[in-house]
């Protein structure tokens, strides 16, 4: 059995511009409540005690990132980002020290808790290869063709949504990240550049309240979410 990490680096990649939201500026800095949405979530990890670095990735013209009042803290580093989000992701892990662990997480899902982010650390202990948070389906699922017609229903036994945070060894991470990329393969996350490489994470049961600001129906979501957390 794994001890538990003794140094932890969380990585926000929040280089995009977050296109489907239509927005005239990047989604991370549309305002939810009281601050940003990227305000919200970089408060609950600089805020979390087993997190010693929070290192944000921003695209090289970002205008926005300085005027946040987080941009400051102690506990936070800022790196140029890149066109993918692997690719931020990298240039994170980068300044991390190839002995801690990496929780990197979705700059738009600014709803994350202490609780889940405490199951996932706890959860090296048990699965040293790495976890991510992820929630289990409940509708039904359906495929389709490409012409939108249903093909056939999935069983939806054993399907999760990924969620983030997801939570790997540096090293390893940095590694498989970066064969995956120079192999060409489809990485959408951090597990799917771990599940290339052969290396099977687990899953930790998060909170299905952690979503992810992506279109304008998303923020009054949100909203309700942040108001009514306990």
């Amino acid at each position: 059995m794994s001890q538990t990490p003794k140094q932890i680096i969380a990585i926000v990649p929040a280089a995009g511009i977050g296109s489907r939201m239509g927005a005239e500026i990047p989604k991370q800095y549309l305002m939810l409540n009281e601050q940003t949405i990227l305000g919200h979530t970089l408060d609950c990890l600089l805020s979390h005690p087993k997190i010693d670095k929070v290192i944000v990735a921003i695209n090289p013209s970002d205008d926005y990132f300085a005027d946040l009042p987080q941009a400051s803290h102690p506990k936070l580093q800022c790196v140029s980002g890149g066109k993918e989000r692997a690719d931020s992701v990298l240039a994170g892990l980068n300044l991390a020290d190839e002995g801690a662990w990496a929780l990197v997480h979705d700059a738009a899902r600014p709803c994350l808790t202490h609780q889940d982010i405490d199951k996932l650390i706890a959860s090296a202990t048990v699965h040293p290869q790495g976890a991510i948070l992820a929630a289990p389906v409940r509708d039904t699922m359906k495929r389709t063709n490409a012409e939108g017609v249903i093909t056939t229903t999935v069983c939806r036994d054993q399907l999760w949504h990924a969620l983030t945070p997801q939570f790997f060894p540096v090293k390893a991470l940095t590694h498989h990240l970066t064969a995956a990329l120079a192999a060409g393969a489809l990485i959408t996350d951090e597990a799917s550049a771990m599940e290339w490489a052969g290396i099977m994470p687990a899953v930790v049961t998060g909170r299905a309240d952690n979503i992810k600001v992506t279109h304008p129906d998303d923020l009054q979501l949100a909203s309700l979410f942040l108001k009514n957390s306990i």
